[in-house]
């Protein structure tokens, strides 16, 4: 018989530090807990989409909106280690149990930066997450986001004056090749990602991600616990031979699954194999 799923929404839960964070719970309360924490720009529209409801039958998934993303307030510090430890505060007021913690795309950063803090984290599943530094440059668009009184125009411009065909051109890209799921556009409501505070935000985050995720690297011998690493070979936002590559082959307790022809966004794509390497994960840690 199948479990019954229940479903709370809307939750604002304050962690220990005292920062709040949204938090969407599904699934028996019995099930293993797993922490779903989403990517730049996005939000738990896009977890909810198809993940969260997948892996509902088998476990107790939380699905965070990172601080300032989606109905998380901001916090003042911005870093990878701040949201690391906000979201975990936040998951240990509502769980007592250690959960999987699955990352996908900035949100594996944030994973990685969560497991390398604490122990606090039974095993990780990275989704198209990067890993290390990359030699290209920043975008002229987040560099000039960034910038005083221009940077504020600039974004005050893109949320009044782009149109629908624009935000689906670029939500397009992000799935390239893949297509867009069917509904996944009105569930996901990307016109919330170019609000003007949170599109500098996110600029902000992405150009401090490149000198973050150097530094992380470094770091990289102190995991041990069980990591499951899932990345499409067609990913270009991303991509494998830059990211999942080489910290498969420096962190010995990784599996790396490549999707051959997959692209940024396997958990809606390759939903199955993200639920296995969940699977596997949760074997692996004895839960």
């Amino acid at each position: 018989m199948r479990a019954m799923k229940t479903r709370r929404r809307g939750e604002l839960v304050r962690g220990a530090s005292g920062s709040d964070i949204h938090i969407e719970t599904i699934g028996p309360e019995s099930a293993p807990p797993v922490v779903l924490i989403h990517g730049a720009s996005g939000s738990t529209y896009d977890m909810t989409f198809r993940l969260a409801p997948a892996l509902a039958d088998a476990y107790r998934v939380y699905v965070v909106d990172r601080p300032g993303f989606g109905h998380s307030p901001r916090i003042k510090d911005e870093s990878l280690t701040a949201q690391a430890r906000v979201i975990r505060e936040a998951i240990i007021e509502i769980e007592t149990r250690v959960p999987i913690v699955l990352g996908q795309s900035y949100g594996g950063a944030v994973a990685l930066e969560w497991a390398l803090q604490s122990a606090h984290a039974a095993a990780l599943v990275l989704v198209s997450s990067p890993s290390h530094d990359w030699e290209t440059g920043h975008p002229l668009l987040h560099r000039t986001l960034t910038r005083p009184v221009i940077g504020w125009w600039l974004a005050e411009m893109i949320n009044a004056l782009t149109p629908n065909w624009i935000i689906d051109q670029q939500l397009a890209e992000v799935f390239a090749p893949d297509p867009v799921p069917e509904g996944y556009t009105d569930h996901f409501q990307p016109r919330n990602s170019i609000s003007p505070r949170r599109h500098r935000m996110n600029a902000r985050q992405r150009i401090a991600l490149k000198g973050e995720m150097a530094a992380m690297s470094e770091r990289y011998h102190a995991l041990t616990l069980p990591i499951e690493s899932l990345h499409g070979t067609a990913d270009t936002i991303v991509p494998d031979t830059v990211h999942a590559l080489p910290f498969d082959a420096k962190v010995e307790s990784n599996t790396l699954t490549r999707l051959h022809g997959t692209g940024h966004m396997p958990h809606h794509i390759e939903t199955d194999a993200v639920i296995a390497a969940v699977h596997r994960a949760r074997a692996r840690a004895g839960l």
